[in-house]
C-alpha cells in the first residue's frame, strides 16, 4: 500500500482532524435509558425552542414502532450515543467499529473485510473472534469484546470542589453556566437504568451532555456524515473530565477554553443565542464559569 500524498489532500482541504472522544465513565453512558435521553429533550422545549435549539437524537426513520416511536437506528430502533456525532449505539458497537475501520481488524461483528482484493487478503478467517473452544473463559473472548468490556469500567471523572478559582467562584459558574443557556444542550446529570451490574445501576451520570444531535453550523461542520448525523451535526460533548484535556473540540483545533466556546458561534448553529448570553457577561462572571467549567 502506498501512502496517500496528504501533502496535496491538505491543499484540496479533503484531510478532517479528529481527536478521539474520551471513554471514561462509557458504561454509566450506556446504560442511560433512551427515556430518559428523550424526556431530557422534551425538557424547558419553550426556551430551548426561542433559542433555536432543535437537537434530536441519531437514530433512523423506518416505519416501525417501537416505545410509542417510529424512528429508529440502523441496528434496533434505540437511541446511538457513542462517538462524535452518536454513530454506535453499544460499547460492542462502538469498539467493533474503531477495531475494524481505524485498524482493519474484522471481528464477530464486522467480518467482512473492507478490501477483499486477493492479494491483500493475508487472513482466511476473521482477525479476533469468539473462541468457543478455550479453556479460558477470558482467553475465549474476542479483542472486541475486551476492548468493550475495558471502556464499560472505566470510572467517570471526579471533579474538583475549589479548584480553580475556588468554592464560590465553581458554585457561581456553574449558576452562570445554566443561565446563559449552556445547560439546555449539556444536560447536567442523567440516571442509570436497571443494570445486572450494581456500579451502573440507577447511578448518577453528571456528563453534561444531551447525548442529541444538534447543528453546529459552519464553523464547526466537518463535512462528514455519520449514521443519520449530517455534515454540521455533533453529539453534544459530554463536558465530564474538561478539567483535565488539553485540546478542544472534535478536531481539537484550539487549547484556548474560551476559544473552543466562541468557535460554537457560526452561520447556522443552533448555540447561536446562548453564544450572544455567554459573551454578554462580565469578565468576572465569565471567569466563574469558566473556572466551573475547568472544575469538572
Amino acid at each position: 500500500m502506498s501512502q496517500p500524498d496528504f501533502a496535496a489532500q491538505m491543499a484540496a482541504h479533503n484531510v478532517i482532524f479528529r481527536i478521539p472522544t474520551p471513554i471514561f465513565g462509557a458504561g454509566l453512558i450506556e446504560q442511560i435509558p433512551d427515556s430518559a435521553i428523550a424526556a431530557s429533550r422534551a425538557a424547558d422545549e419553550a426556551n430551548k425552542r426561542s433559542a433555536g435549539i432543535k437537537g434530536r437524537p441519531n437514530f433512523h426513520v423506518s416505519g416501525r414502532t417501537i416505545t410509542g416511536q417510529s424512528n429508529n437506528n440502523g441496528n434496533d430502533g434505540t437511541i446511538a450515543r457513542f462517538g462524535w456525532k452518536a454513530q454506535n449505539k453499544s460499547l460492542l458497537i462502538f469498539s467493533g467499529e474503531a477495531y475494524n475501520v481505524e485498524m482493519g481488524i474484522t471481528s464477530d461483528l464486522f467480518p467482512t473485510e473492507r478490501d477483499e482484493d486477493a492479494s491483500c487478503q493475508f487472513a482466511t478467517v476473521p482477525n479476533s473472534i469468539t473462541d468457543m473452544n478455550a479453556d479460558d473463559p477470558v482467553e475465549s473472548m474476542s479483542s472486541i469484546e475486551k476492548f468493550s468490556h475495558f471502556m464499560r469500567f472505566l470510572a467517570p471523572p471526579t471533579p474538583s470542589s475549589d479548584t480553580p478559582g475556588g468554592t464560590g467562584s465553581i458554585s457561581k459558574g456553574k449558576k452562570g453556566f445554566s443561565s446563559v443557556g449552556c445547560a439546555m444542550c449539556h444536560t447536567p446529570e442523567f440516571t442509570t437504568g436497571r443494570s445486572p451490574i450494581a456500579a451502573m445501576n440507577g447511578k448518577k451520570v453528571a456528563l453534561f451532555s444531551d447525548l442529541l444531535l444538534h447543528d453546529m453550523g459552519d464553523g464547526l461542520a466537518d463535512g462528514v456524515s455519520q449514521g443519520e448525523a449530517g455534515p454540521r451535526e455533533f453529539r453534544t460533548a459530554p463536558l465530564w473530565g474538561l478539567g483535565q484535556r488539553i485540546f478542544f473540540l472534535h478536531d481539537g483545533r484550539t487549547s484556548d477554553l474560551v476559544e473552543a466556546i466562541r468557535a460554537h458561534q457560526s452561520q447556522g448553529s443552533e448555540a447561536n443565542l446562548v453564544m450572544q448570553q455567554f459573551l454578554g457577561q462580565s469578565e468576572s462572571d465569565k471567569q466563574d464559569i469558566l473556572n466551573f467549567l475547568r472544575s469538572l
